[in-house]
């Protein structure tokens, strides 16, 4: 029964193992290569198709079949430790690492797969067969639960990619222990020597990966940036990362640049201004997004402003904006200001359970790249948005490049329309992002009157770096478009259609 009992334990860490390794390469596909649901989607897809094979492949396994299970398990513990190592590495000398990513994910996959009919086989001498599979399967699944759990709530907030993988090698080179030291007699004599050193050189090479792995990630990560790293946290929804250059900072979230000291306020000035200045009098803002605090700081501007509600998702982000001194001098300490409330959570499920009401609504969320992201952006969620705000109220949108991303841009202003708002677009170039565009909604602004509204708005009260009268005119202005749409077949983002990021994939990202 012992026996029986090891190697059902040895399933139990294995699929503990398992389940984290298809997260963590999921992770990393999302951070390198974006669009975090189709990356979920397509590794935990293939991981499931390459165990399929590697349990057509155990058939073939005839004899030795401990060996064979401690062999797979000293192979997993190497494979899983340092697929993040070298995914970073990989950044520094190659521009796409979904070779190396999707590698790890057939290799690791066969392996895991691998494991069950080989523990099943072995215990078929302690049990009968319907209690033999009926308690693999079992401790395997039950081993699966433990490492989401684990994966959720301690590795990736705490231990990040730079540990948790090493963890999770350690937790099969731990198996491969356990067999080696409790069923010791099983193995073949002329095996156990070979084991004993293989075990040896395993856990070297384990224990010097574990402590090289911070200077190799970071190595990893600078390359991937032009200017040098001062800081990168990975927090539970997403890497974070400030570069600087002469003085200048810039923010990164999964890789891409949220802002830069440099103009920041060429892109929140023109975010805010037009909006709050079109108010007669705005006591209450709510912005969505936008955890650096700037939106907040150009709204305190406004001395009628009586209260800020600011929901973003990740607390890292807030936590840096209250505390970091880079971002302290970027926003003016807004967020410490005793008129700003800060709300950590989703900003969808916020809107779906608020009963405040606003005179002013921001939405400076990322680019809708991917489904999750593009429900921020739907016809249902500027529904709500609609719903929260008082007579008066008006809201403003980040929207991307008007350029780079043409038809997203329009698709934006037509499902705000869709929602009831009277609608004008802007944009403006911030030098480190490019041309770049909001959507702005009004409740009770006619649309025709919308542009000649904004233009005549007075900002001599409110203090600002680069926004004027002149400006408004320049913002509120397009030329001939760059590339022609037929916006008549641009379709309304929603949640169960939904074509924007689609939309804003497909845009024209080689000219950037």
């Amino acid at each position: 029964m012992l026996k029986s009992n090891i190697l059902k334990l040895s399933l139990f860490a294995t699929g503990l193992s398992g389940i984290v390794a298809e997260y963590i390469l999921a992770t990393l596909a999302t951070y390198f290569l974006g669009n975090s649901v189709f990356q979920f989607t397509i590794v935990l897809s293939v991981m499931l198709f390459s165990m399929g094979l590697g349990s057509r492949i155990s058939k073939y396994f005839e004899k030795n079949l401990l060996s064979s299970f401690v062999i797979i398990e000293f192979t997993l513990s190497l494979l899983v430790a340092f697929s993040a190592l070298f995914t970073y590495t990989a950044t520094a000398y190659m521009e796409y690492t979904g070779v190396f990513i999707y590698s790890f994910c057939i290799l690791i996959g066969l392996l895991i797969g691998m494991e069950i009919p080989l523990v099943v086989r072995l215990n078929d001498a302690y049990q009968e067969l319907r209690v033999n599979v009926s308690a693999v399967m079992e401790n395997d699944y039950y081993g699966s639960l433990i490492g989401g759990l684990f994966f959720a709530f301690v590795g990736l907030p705490y231990l990040g990619l730079t540990y948790t993988p090493f963890i999770l090698g350690a937790v099969n080179f731990g198996v491969a222990l356990l067999l080696l030291v409790f069923l010791g007699q099983l193995f073949p004599k002329a095996h156990k020597l070979a084991f004993k050193i293989g075990a040896f050189a395993v856990g070297l090479v384990l224990l010097a990966g574990f402590f090289a792995a911070e200077p190799i990630i970071l190595f990893g990560e600078q390359k991937r940036y032009k200017d040098k790293v001062i800081f990168q946290h990975q927090s539970k929804y997403q890497k974070l990362v400030v570069t600087e250059w002469k003085g200048n900072h810039w923010f990164y979230i999964n890789g891409n640049q949220q802002l830069s000291t440099l103009d920041e306020w060429m892109y929140h000035e023109p975010m805010v201004h037009p909006t709050a200045s079109l108010h007669p009098e705005p006591k209450t803002a709510l912005v969505l997004g936008g955890g650096d605090g700037c939106v907040v700081r150009e709204l305190l501007k406004y001395p009628s402003i009586e209260k800020i509600m600011l929901v973003d998702l990740d607390p890292k982000v807030t936590e840096l904006a209250k505390t970091n001194p880079i971002f302290l001098t970027m926003n003016d300490s807004a967020l410490l200001d005793p008129r700003v409330e800060i709300l950590n959570g989703d900003a969808f499920q916020y809107m779906e359970k608020t009963l405040d009401f606003y005179d002013l609504i921001y939405c400076d969320f990322p680019d809708p790249k991917s489904i999750e992201l593009g429900r921020l952006y739907s016809y249902e969620f500027y529904k709500m948005c609609y719903k929260q705000l008082r007579p008066g109220g008006l809201i403003s949108i980040q929207s991307g490049s008007p350029y780079y991303a043409s038809k997203a841009f329009v698709c934006i202003d037509k499902t705000l329309k869709e929602a009831g708002f009277s609608t004008l677009q802007i944009h403006n170039q911030v030098l480190t992002l490019g041309q770049w565009g909001w959507t702005l909604g009004a409740k009770d602004l006619p649309q025709e009157g919308f542009r000649d509204a904004l233009r005549n708005i007075n900002l001599d009260q409110v203090e600002t770096k680069w926004l004027n009268k002149e400006a408004l005119l320049h913002i509120s202005s397009f030329g001939k478009p760059v590339v022609p749409i037929d916006t008549a077949k641009i379709e309304v983002n929603r949640i169960h259609h939904p074509v924007l990021s689609s939309y804003y994939r497909k845009g024209n990202w080689d000219w950037y």
